[in-house]
């Protein structure tokens, strides 16, 4: 019987393939690092703890919210009976506010996005007198903050008659410099030349060009706006403060705020659980934004990293 020694070459090429195998866990264990790890968690806790105390805020009385931890449940939670009277406070209102806000910011976020991927596809794909300079205007125009802008925006509308009207938020929140500047960068590489050009080949006109191809490669970057142009909607509150005077068309922001300075005032229409119905409101306020991010989320990531087209 014969039998089979390894040689040399054959032990050289066995050593590198365990060395292979043991090299992924080593690499593994050095990319743990304590500090980051603790770092990592500290921040979590920083944007965790706030709604956390609000979840647990909203299952307490007025008193409760005083007299408890702030952390923990008071020994009778009423969350649900917090919600049934935040809406049926002076007369269902609540709800109200939560319709207007839905449609303030749902409208301004789809056309915010729309205008910024028209805008930047143009500066993007097209070039004009004035390229330059209007680019520049639009980079100076993210610098200016939107409070500074309230004062002469509500002169220009009060001219206009549209004071006290849902197109006093609506308008003003259409325009997003920073998401003009975001689509035209991302126009550049998301839209090929070559793709437009063969369209224009086929004989598509311009504007066919940018709604079946242009907004189709510019999904991410049309998600991203609207997101960003929902949030900033949604938790606006100066300018629907100066805009608007009817309460039945108040934003949550504002309505929320009116009920606070009633519990802080005693007004008219004060209960003694008014502030357990703010906290409540805010709660409540804050899911809508929360299944948005969850819907559009994978729409978001999906595009972000892809540049070819199938056909």
């Amino acid at each position: 019987m014969t039998t089979v020694t390894p040689t040399a070459s054959t032990a050289r090429t066995k050593k590198p393939v365990a060395a292979e195998s043991q090299s992924p866990r080593r690499s593994s264990t050095r990319r743990r690092s304590t500090p980051l790890t603790i770092a990592m968690l500290a921040v979590l806790a920083y944007f965790l703890l706030p709604l956390f105390w609000l979840l647990i805020a909203s299952t307490k009385s007025t008193q409760d919210l005083f007299n408890s931890f702030g952390l923990w449940f008071s020994h009778a939670p009423q969350l649900l009976s917090n919600i049934k009277a935040t809406f049926t406070q002076d007369d269902g209102v609540f709800g109200r506010w939560l319709l207007n806000t839905v449609l303030y910011a749902g409208a301004s976020a789809l056309g915010a996005a729309l205008l910024a991927a028209a805008a930047g596809y143009g500066f993007a794909k097209y070039r004009f007198r004035g390229h330059g300079a209007a680019f520049n205007l639009v980079l100076g125009a993210i610098m200016i903050p939107t409070t500074a802008l309230a004062i002469p925006t509500y002169l220009l509308f009060a001219k206009a008659g549209l004071v006290n009207t849902p197109w006093a938020v609506i308008l003003p929140s259409l325009i997003s410099p920073f998401g003009l500047y975001l689509m035209r960068i991302y126009a550049e590489d998301a839209v090929p030349d070559s793709l437009i050009e063969a369209a224009r080949m086929d004989g598509a006109g311009e504007f066919r060009i940018f709604c079946t191809i242009g907004l189709r490669l510019l999904a991410p970057g049309l998600v991203t706006v609207v997101l960003f142009t929902l949030v900033a909607t949604w938790n606006n509150y100066f300018l629907p403060l100066i805009m608007l005077n009817d309460p039945n068309l108040y934003p949550i922001t504002v309505g929320l705020s009116s009920w606070a300075a009633q519990a802080q005032n005693g007004g008219a229409g004060a209960s003694s659980d008014m502030l357990a119905l703010v906290v409540t409101g805010s709660l409540i306020s804050i899911i809508p934004l929360v299944l948005a991010f969850l819907l559009l989320q994978r729409y978001w990531q999906s595009g972000l990293a892809t540049g070819g087209v199938k056909q």
